[in-house]
């Protein structure tokens, strides 16, 4: 049985793409995948930021994501030349595979389970209140591992990705924005 977007568990629910341009990256894999509409989070803002055990500041970074059966695909670029898990693996100007993501209403155990392997988390944060980290895992599967905490606004996230991938024609609103935008 294939879990539903937003449902937490041990099971990989997104697979990531590092990108130098966003929408660009949005209408190559629309037009090569039939994947989408991608729904795009733009400069992201993290409440608290660590990279390796040390606290940081700066990094800006958007998002978009689709929804492709049970799996989403997130394709993320960088804008800044801050140290981030994103620069650790795919270099500024290069493009790529970066990440698996879990979403977990365990944060405490699947974070410790990764610790017990020796894996270190490359970042950890926090973002809209809950957390999540990136623990690099490279060394055994070759590319890091995102952690985040379940929470209702990000499980209401995920399910409005789904709904926008069901019976999507393809054409309307490729792109389109992740929350709704205040009427000026």
């Amino acid at each position: 049985m294939i879990p539903a977007p937003g449902v937490s568990g041990p099971h990989v629910m997104q697979v990531a793409f590092m990108v130098e341009d966003l929408e660009s990256a949005c209408r190559n894999w629309i037009r090569t995948t039939g994947i989408g509409p991608f729904l795009e989070v733009p400069h992201v803002v993290l409440e608290e930021y660590g990279y390796r055990g040390q606290p940081a500041a700066g990094l800006d970074f958007s998002v978009a994501i689709a929804q492709s059966g049970g799996v989403q695909v997130e394709l993320v670029q960088q804008h800044c030349d801050s140290v981030s898990a994103y620069r650790d693996t795919i270099a500024k100007g290069q493009g790529g595979f970066h990440h698996l993501a879990v979403y977990t209403g365990d944060y405490e155990a699947a974070y410790a389970h990764y610790r017990r392997q020796g894996f270190v988390a490359a970042v950890d944060g926090t973002f809209g209140g809950f957390r999540f980290s990136y623990i690099d895992a490279t060394p055994a599967i070759g590319c890091m591992i995102e952690l985040i905490e379940e929470n209702r606004a990000q499980s209401e996230f995920f399910a409005r990705i789904a709904e926008a991938a069901q019976g999507w024609d393809g054409v309307t609103d490729p792109i389109r924005p992740g929350f709704p935008t205040p009427a000026s």
